[in-house]
């Protein structure tokens, strides 16, 4: 009878895309993947540990999936990921019900540390460098027409703020040819539109080539018969180059969407966040974007409440989100994070006033997003059918929106649609966030 193992994927894209590389290891060893707890032998937790938020989360649910050594069929707990190549010795002190801890750099040796577990806790992490699972099989973990495929592993920014090069290593560049090939049997099993991650997917190719490849890159994936869209993520202001505007505006499958973390306006706070731009520059990269590419949708994250960030500076930054008006865009309160720099900078932000900023520039966005989006009104997108979520009406994506972090269209439709479809839609109401359109041609892609 074959061992039944759940795996259970917290935090960011690029941690699911680690969870179903496990998962392809389990299954080539034989194991039967499964998505029920209460009949798991094995449950893995795949955690997170960037911020104090995601922290909490992952230790709620180690505690709740220990439960299940009590009450269901599970004998052997599983904490890999983040958290554990960061708190590692912690876990294995306060929670005894974990039998293995696996650290970022050591999903490799999954089905090594399951076929070796005799009742005594098993360690494996430190190997933070290791070079990425190339040519491995993945198991989704949440099938559909949208896959998430990791160009790159680690991070050399090194921002004040984040604990990332010290969880995940070196930035590792994967080889373009390995990322096309998992990107052509992505798409002979459904996949339609390929997101690319990494921590900085701009930066792609300098490690392995000696210069930034993410143009060739896109040119390569544009190629792929069957595939209908590419959408890219957190490409970073600094290594935004024309060649890769050149890349998005002319490959017809790459979507007119940009993720660009700029984190902050104001020089002084850049600086102090160690990110290796400023404000001209990324004003001058928003306004060339937008130039060359009128339909551009252009998302940002923002950090307010960094340590020594004035009244001034917020405003600086409040006023720059009023001018340049970001299609998508979200704001977070400044984490403390220990064994980062900036956790030691001296002027630390009360958290009421970091929530005050948060809310009130979220206000501002609510309010430009509102207007931007009035304007789609009588104008006609290709929607990606995602879900039918009451009769006769569905919730898809354009090409304006990334999944679980931008707004949805919902479409009013009297036939019956598909999940997967791409429809030809026309927008007749919109929300602060959201469109609604109805159907004006019907076809699959």
């Amino acid at each position: 009878m074959k061992v039944k193992i759940t795996v259970v994927s917290l935090g960011c894209s690029k941690n699911l895309v680690d969870s179903e590389l496990m998962m392809g290891l389990l299954d080539k060893e034989g194991y039967k993947i499964i998505d029920t707890l209460d009949d798991a032998n094995i449950i893995i937790i795949n955690t997170c540990g960037f911020i104090e938020s995601a922290k909490e989360e992952s230790i709620d649910t180690i505690l709740e999936m220990a439960e299940y050594k009590k009450h269901g069929n599970c004998n052997m707990l599983i904490v890999a990921g983040c958290l554990g190549e960061r708190y590692k010795d912690l876990l294995i002190k306060e929670i005894p019900e974990i039998d293995a801890l696996i650290g970022t750099g050591n999903i490799r040796d999954i089905a090594q540390v399951i076929k070796s577990y005799d009742n005594e806790k098993i360690v494996r992490f430190g190997n933070i460098n290791d070079e990425y699972l190339e040519e491995n099989k993945r198991i989704p973990l949440e099938p559909g027409v949208t896959s998430y495929i990791k160009i790159s592993e680690g991070c050399d920014n090194f921002c004040t703020y984040c604990i990332i090069p010290k969880l995940r290593g070196n930035y590792r560049s994967r080889k373009i040819d390995s990322i096309v090939n998992e990107a052509k049997e992505l798409v002979k099993r459904g996949t339609r539109e390929i997101i690319l991650i990494a921590q900085d997917t701009s930066k792609y190719g300098i490690d392995l080539y000696g210069e930034y490849k993410l143009n060739e890159l896109l040119d390569k994936l544009n190629d792929i018969d069957e595939l209908k869209w590419i959408r890219i993520l957190y490409m970073y202001p600094e290594t935004f180059s024309q060649s890769l505007i050149k890349s998005i505006k002319d490959n017809n499958k790459v979507l007119n969407y940009v993720d660009i973390p700029i984190q902050h306006i104001s020089n002084k706070i850049l600086k102090r966040m160690n990110r290796d731009t400023n404000k001209e520059s990324i004003i001058e990269l928003i306004n060339n974007l937008r130039k060359q590419m009128p339909n551009i949708i252009i998302r940002t994250t923002l950090i307010v409440g960094f340590p020594g960030e004035t009244e001034e500076d917020f405003n600086e930054l409040y006023d720059f989100v009023k001018s340049t008006r970001f299609d998508r865009l979200g704001a977070f309160t400044y984490s403390k994070e220990e064994d980062t720099p900036a956790s030691n900078f001296e002027n630390q932000i009360d958290e009421n006033i970091k929530e005050e900023r948060r809310n009130k520039l979220m206000e501002l966005q609510l309010d430009i997003s509102e207007d931007i989006l009035s304007k789609k009104i009588n104008k006609e997108y290709e929607v990606l059918i995602e879900e039918e979520v009451e009769d006769n009406i569905y919730m898809g994506r354009s090409y304006m929106d990334s999944p679980e972090i931008d707004g949805c269209v919902y479409i009013d439709s009297k036939k019956n649609l598909n999940i997967g479809d791409f429809i030809n839609a026309k927008i007749i109401e919109s929300y602060e966030y959201d469109l609604k359109g109805e159907v004006i041609d019907e076809f699959t892609k």
